[in-house]
């Protein structure tokens, strides 16, 4: 009987100091998760003008990253940093997608774009964009909270998980992998 009572103080009582406190992400889950918008409130368009609707990425986990054009270094680090988690996933690979929200018309160097191939690099409004992926960010802090940060979609299209501007990149690809190793979806 002890057994048993031990288990249910330790599941009821908290505050005995028997639960582990530890949590084993790395990143910051996001709650409430947020929703993908829609095409009509989130514009996008690919980089020769035309229209994206990330919804056309449902069922893929997507890495997310969003800077202005010029890409300075903190940007390229972040495109490393999604770049390289995605490839380490074997043969899960097919199951992400990454993506590049660029917050300003200015173009994009030939560098960038051979250096990221793969990434799906979508321009969007950036106080459309703070809406959505900095929410409670003041109109002074929108564009740090974009560019700061890095983002994780579901295949159910929430915003679960966020990382900061400065992640460990074996931190980054070992919650990646916890996630798409223990996730049905996707």
């Amino acid at each position: 009987m002890a057994p048993v009572i031990f288990a249910l103080l330790a599941y009821y009582v908290p505050a005995l100091g028997l639960r582990p406190q530890e949590a084993t992400n790395y990143g910051t889950l996001i709650s409430p998760q947020r929703p993908i918008p829609d095409a009509a409130t989130l514009p996008l368009t690919t980089l020769d003008g035309k229209p994206f609707d990330l919804s056309s990425l449902d069922g893929k986990w997507l890495l997310v990253s969003a800077d202005e054009s010029a890409c300075p270094e903190s940007c390229v680090k972040k495109l490393f940093v999604l770049r390289n988690s995605h490839a380490s996933q074997g043969k899960n690979v097919e199951r992400l997608a990454r993506i590049w929200f660029i917050t300003d018309d200015a173009p994009v160097s030939d560098q960038i774009k051979e250096a990221y191939v793969g990434t799906n690099m979508l321009r969007a409004d950036p106080a459309k964009l703070a809406a959505y992926l900095a929410p409670n960010a003041s109109p002074a802090e929108r564009d740090a909270a974009l560019k700061g940060p890095m983002w994780i979609i579901d295949p159910l299209g929430n915003l679960m998980l966020e990382f900061p501007a400065d992640a460990d990149p074996i931190s980054v690809r070992n919650d990646l992998s916890k996630l798409i190793r223990n996730s049905r979806i996707g």
